[in-house]
């Protein structure tokens, strides 16, 4: 019985395999907050329920996020809540 010879796929430049799979956390999003806490960068949390609420973004984790807010009690807002956050350098002026 005559044996077929093994197919191999390219290695990618850098060494990289083609068949690695993709890392499962990039830490953008923990960056991205990170920047948003130092800067104090006024933002919009676009909740899934379609109400907004502006604030600057005081503290983070894995599960919720903590919006400190002018003349109005702060609020905890848990992660799986919102739909994004938008930076909006003029709304609490």
């Amino acid at each position: 019985m005559k044996r077929e010879p093994e197919k191999r796929l390219p290695a990618r430049a850098g060494g990289a395999k083609l068949s690695e799979t993709p890392p499962a956390e990039t830490f953008a999003e923990t960056d991205y907050l990170k920047r948003l806490v130092q800067d104090k960068t006024p933002i919009v949390v676009h909740l899934r329920n379609n109400e907004e609420v502006a604030g600057i973004l005081e503290y983070y984790d894995t599960n919720f996020i903590r919006l400190t807010r002018k003349q109005v009690p702060n609020l905890f807002i848990f992660k799986h809540e919102i739909k994004y956050l938008s930076e909006q350098p003029d709304t609490l002026s």
